[in-house]
């Protein structure tokens, strides 16, 4: 009988520590990584095309480099791990700029295919709530998307 009242003493404050822990817990995003063949080809490409400035590898392992985007976050390259990935259009790199036509010129200039999310050709998808988006493919076949910021209904659609 003890036990048992102990047990229904002791639930009800359980239940508050969890809720105090759940609170208290948090999770930001740092990173994602990509499996590349080829580290420079896939470096070269992020820097040029994507204009990201590349940073210190503190994992220091050869084969591996790293990407500043905004807000503290990385990508991370990874050539060391020789497995074939498997790679679809739902699975991509989902990015915001306030330069969508800034970039949009580049691939056109770079002659980099791009398309909306159906897949066509050289297509501008705008979104319901006005965001532009683009959909293309880095050297190891993963997709990036790219957004616009805010509403742009009044802007062109190239």
């Amino acid at each position: 009988m003890k036990k048992i009242l102990f047990l229904l003493f002791l639930i009800p404050r359980i239940g508050l520590v969890q809720a105090q822990e759940k609170s208290a817990f948090k999770i930001s995003y740092n990173h994602f990584a990509l499996s590349v063949k080829d580290i420079n080809r896939s470096a070269a490409f992020y820097k040029n095309i994507m204009m990201l400035t590349e940073i210190t590898n503190r994992s220091a392992i050869e084969g591996i480099r790293w990407f500043a985007l905004a807000d503290g976050t990385e990508l991370h390259l990874i050539s060391v791990i020789k497995e074939n990935v498997s790679i679809n259009k739902a699975v991509h790199i989902g990015l915001t700029t306030n330069a969508f036509d800034v970039i949009l010129k580049r691939l056109v200039e770079l002659k980099v295919p791009y398309s909306d999310w159906p897949g066509k050709p050289n297509t501008v998808n705008i979104r319901a709530d006005g965001v532009k988006q683009i959909y293309f493919q880095d050297p190891d076949g993963y997709w990036i998307e790219i957004n616009s910021v805010g509403d742009t209904k009044t802007s062109n659609n190239n």
